[in-house]
C-alpha cells in the first residue's frame, strides 16, 4: 500500500505528461483521415442511422424506439471494449519510450482511458440531440450521468492496466481479448432490456461489471429513471476493486518491462 501511496504521489508530478498524451492519443485516433477529428461526432451518428435502418425494419424488434434504445448503451460498451482492445498494445507500442526514457509507466494506461472518456463525453454531443430528434424525454436524471461517467473511468482504468501489462508477457493476449469482447456483447444487455432475461440468469450477468452500468446509462437516458442506489454503489465497489487489483497487478509485472522489451 505504501508502494501504490508513493507511486501515486509521483504520478501526480507528472500531471502535465498526462495531459500531453491524453491529447496524442486523441489525435492519433483519428490521424490520416480526411475528417479527422469530426469522425468523432460522424461515426456515432452513423451507427444511430444504421440502427434506425436496420432494426425497425429489418430485424423487426418489438421494443419502441429501438435505435435510441440501443444507442444510449453503445456509447458506454464502446469505450469499455476499447480499454480492452486498444489498450492492450500500448506499453508495446511505446517500447523504445519506456525503455529509454524515466517516467511513471501508468501514464500510458491512464492518458488511453483519459482518451478514451473524452471520446466518450464528445459522442454525447450526438446523444443528447438526438434524444429530442427521437422524442426521448428529457428528465432531471440526465444529471446523473457525470456519476456513471467516473464509475466507468474508473473500471476501463482498472482493465487497461491488466491488459496492457499482461500483453508486454503473453502477445497473444490481444487476439483472446478480441474474441472475448464478442461474446461478452452478448452476454451484456446492449441490444436487449435486463428484464428481458430470467431472473436466475440476471444474478449472473450482473458478475459482468458492465451491466449494471449499462442499465443505469439506458434508465438515465432512455427510460428517464431515478438510478437504483443500491446498484450505483456495487458498480462503484466492483470498479473500485478493479482498479485496485489492476493497478496491484500493473506495479508487480511492469518492473521487467524494459527487460522483456
Amino acid at each position: 500500500m505504501i508502494e501504490m501511496i508513493d507511486r501515486a504521489k509521483e504520478i501526480i508530478q507528472f500531471q502535465e505528461m498526462i495531459k500531453s498524451w491524453t491529447r496524442k492519443e486523441l489525435r492519433t485516433r483519428y490521424k490520416g483521415s480526411f475528417l479527422g477529428f469530426l469522425w468523432t461526432f460522424v461515426n456515432p451518428l452513423l451507427q444511430l442511422v444504421v440502427y434506425s435502418l436496420i432494426f425497425p425494419f429489418i430485424m423487426k424488434f418489438n421494443q419502441e424506439n429501438y435505435a435510441m434504445f440501443m444507442f444510449v448503451a453503445l456509447i458506454p460498451w464502446n469505450f469499455f471494449t476499447a480499454s480492452l482492445q486498444g489498450a492492450s498494445g500500448i506499453i508495446v507500442w511505446n517500447s523504445s519510450m519506456v525503455t529509454k526514457v524515466y517516467f511513471p509507466r501508468e501514464i500510458l494506461p491512464i492518458s488511453y482511458t483519459l482518451s478514451g472518456l473524452c471520446n466518450m463525453i464528445f459522442s454525447y454531443m450526438i446523444v443528447f440531440p438526438m434524444l429530442f430528434v427521437f422524442r426521448v424525454s428529457f428528465t432531471w436524471n440526465l444529471l446523473w450521468l457525470p456519476v456513471l461517467f467516473f464509475i466507468q473511468t474508473i473500471l476501463c482504468l482498472g482493465l487497461t492496466f491488466i491488459v496492457c501489462s499482461i500483453n508486454v508477457y503473453f502477445r497473444d493476449l490481444e487476439n483472446l481479448i478480441s474474441v472475448g469482447v464478442l461474446a461478452l456483447y452478448f452476454l451484456s444487455p446492449v441490444m436487449y432490456d435486463i428484464t428481458a432475461i430470467p431472473s436466475k440468469l440476471q444474478k449472473i450477468m450482473f458478475l459482468n461489471p458492465m451491466t449494471g452500468l449499462l442499465v443505469m446509462y439506458r434508465d438515465v437516458t432512455f427510460k428517464g429513471v431515478a438510478l437504483d442506489i443500491k446498484m450505483l454503489f456495487i458498480s462503484l465497489v466492483y470498479a473500485c476493486v478493479i482498479c485496485f487489483v489492476g493497478w496491484k497487478i500493473f506495479i508487480k509485472l511492469q518492473k521487467k518491462f524494459t527487460e522483456i522489451l
